[in-house]
């Protein structure tokens, strides 16, 4: 197998708007590409039936996400951010220099913060919490630190 290079990640959303103001305006993403989506092929691709769905991509830092938007069929689950040790992604990770600004930031913007996930690390001078996006996608913000991921 040879593979070319990373192209983006997948998030379904319920209000594609909503979701485009909190990643553009709030993460700073920008929108790179739109397409609407439906038919025999990508019901096929996504295991879907009488797929509708419009797919907007942004990127940041050479990151590229895709938010989709399904028309039909509608989207599925409560929006409640899932437990850290559910299989498949858990959470997009965005390094900040103030973690303080960045969840004021984040809060004015309308995301829910997590506070309760929210850490210090002294030896590595470095915090981090974890927000949810609208749908309850988690947002981990990582202080600047000495530690580099």
């Amino acid at each position: 197998m040879s593979i070319h290079r990373f192209s983006h990640v997948g998030i379904c959303v319920s209000d594609l708007d909503r979701s485009l103001a909190f990643y553009r305006d709030a993460l700073g993403f920008r929108e790179v590409h739109r397409l609407d989506v439906a038919g025999e092929a990508p019901e096929t691709l996504l295991g879907l039936q009488d797929v509708d769905l419009e797919a907007v991509f942004l990127e940041r830092d050479g990151v590229r996400i895709e938010l989709l938007y399904y028309r039909s069929p509608s989207h599925r689950g409560s929006g409640e951010p899932r437990p850290m040790n559910a299989l498949g992604l858990t959470h997009l990770s965005l390094r900040v220099t103030d973690l303080a600004a960045a969840i004021a930031a984040l809060e004015s913007a309308g995301a829910r913060v997590l506070y309760a996930t929210r850490t210090w690390n002294a030896e590595l001078a470095s915090g981090a919490v974890f927000a949810v996006d609208p749908d309850g996608t988690r947002i981990e913000l990582i202080e600047s630190g000495t530690f580099v991921a």
